[in-house]
């Protein structure tokens, strides 16, 4: 059995990796060459490569592309590149646009590993006769008693990319592989330098990677030129209005800033209401609670009784830490989820994912909050 759990040689497994061109996925796939893996890399382009020249910090730009292309020259692995706009914008950006639309706060990494990597780039692996696809994701695949792969976090709780992944499937994470879950990123660069990489000091992305500064609203307005739509600020108790807005698409739950109204108290938006167009806002007491639904579940763990509601931790955030919760499983793939204490902001569109020690049970789509008064 070899390092990827294959039962031949290294020199007979060929594995497909996903290179993005940063320092993490540049050194999976010198890992495994060095390994004596056969190692195809492949880079996605996932968008028009002249706006992606003016950007820094962004994942997928051209010069990540050519950055990728001098890796596997250097080391001697084939690598392509694959044009997957089309796809991307498909799958990822239009969604991103529509989640906006309805009153959402959308993670559009997690869609774009669902979708664009893990699906299509997969498919394109089994395509190349691979045995399996390595991405430079800092999560662990362990094999559980049952013999199934399961999603675990990684050792280095800063870089755990976990709450990123709750969406893949079983079969996807049979084919996956990620050879950095145990690592750190200082023991990544140090890789990286040995390997003598012009990456190594290369920052990672910060920004959505076709959201150019952060500026959402205006990948929108290239999109769906007709979301900025007028519409009131009412006061999410007294009903009172208390000012217009441009667009619900210019607001997030919690938020603070930009609502361009005076009040005596701080004001933030509490929720959205795309069918009236209304953005409700009020004080700081109202953005907290404790249940709310979850849709489009992938539940990752066989070994569960959905049928009775469960005891777990889950992370509203990837930034959060996990919280105790009550998980009761409804039809059609959805969930009612009770905290154990009062939470801030629990926003639609984001994801809810389900821990157990630190292993992924599965997770869901945030839907709306469950009026606890």
């Amino acid at each position: 059995m070899n390092s990827l759990g294959f039962n031949k040689s290294n020199q007979n497994t060929r594995i497909v990796v996903a290179m993005s061109g940063g320092v993490d996925s540049s050194v999976v796939a010198c890992l495994l060459h060095e390994q004596g893996y056969e190692v195809i890399g492949i880079t996605l382009q996932l968008y028009d490569i002249g706006e992606a020249l003016k950007k820094k910090n962004a994942c997928c730009a051209g010069t990540d592309i050519y950055d990728a292309k001098k890796i596997a020259e250097k080391f001697g692995f084939p690598h392509y590149v694959l044009n997957y706009q089309n796809l991307f914008r498909e799958a990822v950006i239009d969604n991103f646009a529509d989640s906006y639309l309805r009153g959402e706060t959308p993670i559009p990494c997690i869609e774009c590993n669902k979708s664009v990597k893990f699906r299509d780039l997969m498919k394109v692996a089994r395509d190349l006769s691979a045995d399996a696809l390595a991405t430079g994701h800092y999560v662990r695949r362990e094999i559980g008693k049952n013999g199934e792969a399961q999603l675990h976090k990684a050792f280095d709780n800063d870089k755990d990319q976990s709450y990123f992944l709750f969406a893949t499937t079983k079969d996807q994470l049979e084919f996956l592989r990620f050879p950095l879950g145990t690592n750190t990123k200082e023991q990544t660069r140090k890789e990286a330098h040995r390997f003598g990489l012009e990456v190594a000091t290369k920052p990672d992305s910060q920004d959505i990677c076709f959201v150019p500064n952060g500026d959402y609203a205006d990948v929108i307005r290239r999109y769906r030129p007709n979301a900025f739509k007028r519409g009131k600020l009412i006061h999410i108790e007294s009903k009172e209005i208390l000012g217009e807005h441009e667009g619900i698409i210019n607001f997030t739950l919690g938020q603070r800033r930009g609502l361009g109204i005076s009040y005596p108290k701080p004001l933030y938006v509490i929720k959205i209401d795309p069918k009236e167009n209304i953005v409700f806002v009020g004080e700081e007491e109202f953005l907290h609670n404790k249940k709310f639904t979850i849709r489009d579940i992938n539940w990752l763990a066989d070994d569960i009784d959905k049928t009775a509601p469960i005891q777990a931790k889950v992370r509203l955030r990837s930034n959060h830490e996990e919280e105790k919760a009550t998980i009761k499983f409804l039809p059609n793939d959805e969930a009612e989820v009770e905290m154990k204490s009062m939470t801030r902001a629990i926003t639609p569109g984001q994801a809810c994912v389900i821990y157990q020690d630190s292993c992924v049970l599965g997770g869901g789509w945030i839907t709306k909050e469950i009026d606890c008064s």
